[in-house]
């Protein structure tokens, strides 16, 4: 059973900062399970929930998978925002998506905050990417995702030695809102931790719910804790299969749900105490926290879904009656360069004809052809980016990205209903 331990913490602290700040006394401090192998009962109501969401999330995986994960990407930019330490206004979506394309080419005029966050960006894609396929995830394998997560704070890196706390000070844990456990009861949670994530002993969308408060609770990093259990969601539901392609944002959720996360990770954290509830009864108080967000996150996904496929229908109309009063047949053939960009709009909604020849496969002209006919169609927008080089945007698939990442950010998850309550891209103009 998880316990609640009281230590005694010696200040080292007499001058220089408040005098509450100075005192020594006792504190409280969590000791985790062991999750390893551990049973767990779960709620039958809970335990449908689960299946219901499961199911839907696994749709997801089907026709429109590839616009969504592309989108997806986009939405958990707020990640690459954080780990860049990036202050100020953050950068639009057209912004980062002009700074991924300058990943491969010359691009002029690009922000210093756009760059970080592509760079960022691409850093956890590959980072998680390499869990998700490895056979077992080690310890060394959460670290090196932490060093990509916090490129520039190197003496956060590794495993931490020393105790840290939640809230309050920063000079003493009496009183912090949490304190994890002890520095020398890391290396074995955090072993124990990943045994549990490369096994399977319950329901993807449960162990994942699991892992994240684990990790949180342990808090094995003196920072970026947050940024690597979020990462972590995606990797064990990635790992076993729920999301094949899409990111689901079941993160963002969470970071707008602040004070059901907050109770959650509280009710998680269960005593041995008597006249605590059982273990069971905590950890269930944590999972209907999670699956709710696991399904609001699966709605919003479904709602890009559909308004990724309704894009394509307008682009296809428009592309139609350009081609018809151009003297051509109305449909493009299925495997010309016109046809086939379309597809990869969402997930590279701002192309030159040098990336999109790579992408396809076909020649500098047939590229710079096909763009420039949707250009004309009224699909595709125009930007120079460097000199004698035009990227092409399709400034419906970026409204679509803030639109969505504002919707995420509403506690009624629609901008109608209720604002936003963290800081969102500005609505669009156009």
């Amino acid at each position: 059973m998880g316990s609640w331990e009281r230590p005694y913490w010696e200040s080292t602290v007499d001058s220089g900062v408040p005098r509450a700040a100075q005192r020594s006394g006792a504190y409280r401090r969590y000791l985790p399970d062991a999750i390893d192998g551990m049973a767990l009962a779960i709620d039958g109501d809970l335990s449908r929930d689960v299946a219901v969401v499961e199911r839907k999330l696994r749709a997801l995986n089907g026709p429109g998978a590839e616009g969504l994960a592309g989108i997806a990407r986009f939405l958990l930019r707020s990640e690459a925002i954080a780990s860049s330490r990036i202050e100020g206004i953050a950068p639009s979506a057209q912004q980062v998506a002009i700074a991924e394309l300058g990943q491969s080419e010359s691009v002029r005029g690009v922000s210093e905050q756009a760059q970080l966050v592509a760079n960022n960006m691409t850093i956890v894609r590959e980072a998680t990417t390499e869990l998700v396929v490895a056979d077992k995830v080690a310890v060394e394998d959460i670290v090196e995702l932490h060093r990509s997560l916090l490129p520039n704070e190197p003496r956060h890196h590794e495993l931490r030695t020393v105790q840290n706390w939640i809230g309050t000070s920063d000079w003493s844990p009496i009183d912090a809102a949490y304190v994890p456990p002890d520095p020398d009861r890391v290396v074995g949670l955090m072993t124990d931790l990943l045994r549990y994530l490369n096994g399977a002993a319950h329901a993807p969308l449960v162990q994942a719910a699991i892992v994240h408060a684990q990790f949180e609770t342990i808090h094995p990093f003196t920072d970026g804790n947050g940024r690597v259990g979020r990462a972590l969601i995606h990797t064990v539901l990635a790992r076993r299969g729920l999301t094949e392609q899409a990111v689901l944002p079941v993160s963002l959720v969470l970071a707008t749900l602040t004070d059901e996360y907050i109770t959650g990770l509280d009710s998680y954290r269960h005593d041995a105490a008597p006249g605590s509830p059982p273990a069971g009864m905590a950890i269930n108080a944590w999972l209907r926290t999670f699956v709710t967000a696991a399904e609001i996150a699966v709605e919003q996904s479904q709602q890009l879904v559909s308004a990724i496929e309704e894009l394509r229908e307008r682009w296809t109309e428009r592309l139609a009656e350009y081609r018809m009063a151009a003297g051509l047949r109305a449909a493009p053939r299925a495997d010309s360069a016109v046809a086939r960009v379309l597809v990869h709009l969402p997930e590279a909604p701002v192309l030159t004809a040098t990336t999109l020849a790579r992408i396809l496969d076909v020649s500098y002209p047939a590229a710079s052809a096909a763009l420039d006919e949707l250009r004309q169609a009224g699909v595709l927008a125009t930007k120079s980016i460097e000199r004698g080089t035009t990227a092409f945007i399709a400034r419906e698939v970026l409204d679509l990205v803030t639109w969505s990442e504002r919707a995420l950010a509403s506690t009624r998850f629609d901008t109608r209903r209720a604002e936003p309550v963290r800081p969102v891209p500005a609505r669009p103009q156009r």
